[in-house]
């Protein structure tokens, strides 16, 4: 071993440090640990998700009635069939109309609640948890809450107790289709549930608008309130707008829980995937129209969103 001389005293050389080793295992591989870790979210996604829908479109090429394992190939008859059921297109039709009306109110309901908790100087945090406590109620427990104790028809119902207050007499809100009241109940209904989610996303982007741009408004002579709100609140907003948006109206279409338990022994207001649901397991258990409903259903929503984001400006970027 070679030594060096400092001050007529000895030393070893220090010795050249060697090249690091590559780690092995768990944290040598960046590739291994993704898979390790995405898998099992990966599979459950493929089976409970992918499978299913690969299946439910094959089936709806098929005589499926009663078995999800056919062999009699009838190619667009199922999904003919289907848009020549008058129960099924009625529902399509109402619930157009029903996204058109949920959709902005549910849209506007939220950012106003979000600009009021975002205003507050105390008691934030209490009051956007009040807000936002519905969305982790079951829509079951919620529908069953709204038909038995709030609109219940007899005179014990809340508001029937109300409004005897005021001398009207008791309204059957739900067994009765004219008028149809029972859209008061599923309205307030679905909007005391989805509210408070929309809220908070609002609310996380009206923290995120920088408070100098309602300085330099305010410095140009812009007046607070619906002046401010329009020209800088609103637009800056665009993009959770759009996003809101996009997501109430899939979730319009999607509504099955509280029509079903609030509807449930009714043949007014049934939505589509309670149409598809009785086609497909019910007393015909014909699963081929029914996979070819839920097809027709798809194609519905994917039309509607992609309108949607295209009118909106969804995945535009901001014009310079």
């Amino acid at each position: 071993m070679s030594t060096t001389t400092t001050r007529g005293v000895a030393r070893p050389a220090s010795a050249k440090a060697s090249p690091a080793r590559p780690r092995r295992g768990l944290q040598g591989s960046s590739t291994f640990n993704f898979w390790l870790f995405t898998s099992p979210f990966l599979i459950g996604l493929t089976v409970f998700v992918y499978v299913p829908i690969g299946w439910s479109l094959w089936l709806s090429f098929f005589e499926a009635r009663f078995t999800v394992t056919p062999s009699k190939f009838v190619g667009f008859d199922n999904y003919w069939q289907m848009l020549q059921d008058s129960k099924f297109t009625d529902s399509l039709v109402t619930f157009t109309v029903f996204a058109a009306f949920i959709v902005p109110t549910t849209w506007a309901l939220s950012l106003g609640l979000a600009l009021l908790v975002n205003r507050l100087r105390f008691m934030k945090a209490f009051f956007r948890s009040v807000f936002f406590l519905p969305t982790a109620c079951s829509y079951v427990a919620a529908a069953l809450i709204w038909k038995m104790s709030i609109f219940s028809g007899v005179r014990f119902g809340l508001m029937n107790t109300v409004l005897g207050w005021f001398g009207v007499e008791n309204i059957a809100w739900l067994a009765n289709p004219d008028p149809p009241w029972y859209w008061l109940v599923i309205v307030t209904l679905r909007l005391w549930l989805q509210a408070g989610f929309y809220m908070i996303l609002f609310l996380a982007a009206l923290q995120n608008i920088p408070s100098e741009l309602y300085e330099a408004a305010a410095i140009d002579g812009a007046k607070p309130g619906w002046q401010t709100f329009r020209h800088i609140t609103l637009p800056q907003l665009r993009a959770t707008s759009t996003a809101v948006i996009l997501l109430l109206v899939i979730a319009a279409y999607q509504a099955f829980d509280e029509f079903y338990n609030l509807l449930a022994k009714t043949t007014w207001g049934r939505p589509p995937l309670v149409e598809l649901y009785n086609t497909a397991l019910g007393e015909s258990q014909d699963y081929g129209e029914g996979s070819a409903g839920a097809v027709i259903l798809t194609l519905l929503i994917l039309i509607v969103t992609l309108a949607q984001g295209r009118f909106l400006g969804f995945g535009r970027g901001d014009d310079k």
